[in-house]
């Protein structure tokens, strides 16, 4: 079988517009994706040099392929499981920052660059006082970030036309202010022009963004059917799902030089991020916790099993479309919309996605994601959402550690475990009743931040809930919601 290189499939060439750090799959199914469907259109001209910033990466394997790899989106479209294979061709060739340094530097130089966009995890996006300018071996990514954009300064002399577009992919709220911040740090302690200080300000635009698609990455399971079908080898192939966005907070005329909307792309550059990473956070995310205990105590596994039971589902749509989106500040047609995406993405079955992982640190996701928008329903209906609650009262129940007597292995911090032990064991040693138990949850502000017995009958709600699951099993209780919901 051939591999799949510029041998195999002709690539056209464009002029090198992004530079990007790192290497991984997410990127490459998401903003490489992209890039491809707008060159596909005519619309962006643009191609993509990857720089490989760590000491494990693909960029020798990348050369290898010409930049090329294969993109597969698989998930529910129009209610039918779909797979769609498309050879991405936006990435002109890789570089590692180790070997090829000065090739790096060499890209400041560049009149056809305009955007960076990174994917470091959110690890890199720190403050290293040990890293030094023109410092090959530098940890954090703002200080390779800082050493070049000097670079560029010094080549153009301060020309504020050569300043750059950067758009951070990292999962951490106002990601491009944060980076922002961190270069001037490093401009500061290097004792760097002052006038590059300005530049940095004036020239250059530092976007926050939010992106959202799930890529569970090469497919180790069914690498030999793909290749089967494509009928040649690539080691790159990367799998994603169809659903994707991208918010990028950014000026109006960044539409112009980045026109993804316009290609189809679901790219939103916007005034605002912050509701979109509140829908997307109180929806998804929030779904997702909430669900969780749920469904795993009525003996379900995954989240596809869980969308695709019937209890279940009417669960999801009693917190997303009567709870959650009530409260939250985007359009209502838009916001259904992506809860009813959300629904798709769940069933998807491609992805094998266990309940049990969504479960580590639950109380804190369920504090990020679910209180506020318990907290918000009250406030607004000056009543108790019943889902949201119901959820909650499931949470405490799933942290005793036992489905149908079997024990769960429960991953949280040391002092919650702890906490939540000590409360069953009071229970179950006839010390307290089950409402007291949920007092004393409810009273823990090292979990809450505050006293939630405080919130009127939401003591009362919990505890009742609480009452019928640990007394009728959790399939009954959820029926019983629903029944009175």
């Amino acid at each position: 079988m051939k591999k799949l290189n510029s041998m195999l499939i002709e690539k056209k060439e464009h002029p090198e517009k992004v530079l990007q750090f790192g290497t991984g799959n997410f990127l490459r199914a998401f903003a490489d994706w992209m890039i491809d469907t707008m060159n596909k259109q005519n619309l962006f001209n643009g191609s993509i040099v990857i720089v490989q910033s760590t000491n494990n990466g693909t960029a020798n394997v990348i050369n290898e392929q010409d930049g090329l790899y294969t993109c597969v989106l698989q998930g529910i479209s129009n209610g039918k499981a779909t797979q769609e294979f498309g050879v991405v061709q936006s990435v002109s060739r890789a570089l590692n920052i180790y070997n090829e340094y000065d090739e790096y530097l060499l890209l400041a130089r560049s009149v056809d660059l305009r955007f960076i966009i990174s994917n470091t995890t959110e690890a890199g996006i720190i403050f290293n006082e040990n890293d030094l300018l023109n410092d090959q071996s530098n940890n954090s990514f703002p200080a390779k970030l800082t050493t070049f954009l000097y670079h560029r300064f010094l080549a153009f002399n301060g020309d504020k036309d050569k300043g750059l577009v950067i758009i951070p992919c990292e999962l951490i709220t106002q990601n491009g202010d944060k980076i922002k911040e961190i270069v001037l740090k490093y401009a500061q302690i290097w004792n760097l022009d002052k006038d590059f200080r300005e530049w940095i300000l004036q020239a250059n635009t530092f976007c926050n963004s939010l992106v959202d698609r799930i890529v569970p990455g090469f497919p180790k399971d069914q690498i030999d059917e793909i290749q089967e079908k494509l009928g040649y080898q690539d080691q790159l192939i990367v799998v994603g799902e169809p659903y994707h966005l991208w918010a990028i907070e950014g000026p109006e005329w960044l539409k112009r030089e980045f026109p993804a909307e316009q290609a189809g792309l679901n790219v939103k550059i916007v005034k605002d991020l912050e509701p979109y990473r509140e829908s997307k956070v109180r929806i998804l995310n929030g779904a997702h916790t909430a669900m969780t205990s749920v469904a795993y105590l009525c003996g379900i596994d995954t989240v596809r099993e869980a969308v695709l039971d019937r209890d279940i589902k009417k669960f999801l749509d009693q917190l997303m479309f009567k709870e959650i989106i009530p409260i939250l500040h985007l359009p209502k047609e838009e916001l259904n919309k992506f809860a009813d995406e959300v629904l798709n993405r769940f069933s998807n079955p491609y992805i094998h996605h266990y309940l049990l992982s969504i479960s580590l640190n639950a109380m804190s996701k369920f504090k990020a994601r679910n209180l506020t928008s318990l907290l918000d329903y009250v406030d607004q209906f000056n009543e108790i959402p019943r889902a949201l609650s119901f959820s909650l009262s499931a949470w405490i129940s799933f942290y005793k550690g036992r489905r149908f007597e079997k024990s769960i292995e429960l991953v949280d911090d040391e002092w919650v475990l702890e906490f939540f032990k000590q409360q069953w064991n009071r229970y179950e040693g006839e010390e307290m009743n089950l409402r007291e138990l949920v007092v004393q949850v409810l009273a823990n502000e090292q979990l809450w931040d505050c006293d939630l017995n405080r919130i009127p009958e939401l003591t009362d709600y919990v505890a009742n809930f609480l009452n019928i699951i640990e007394r009728e099993g959790m399939k009954v209780a959820v029926q019983a919601l629903l029944l009175n919901g």
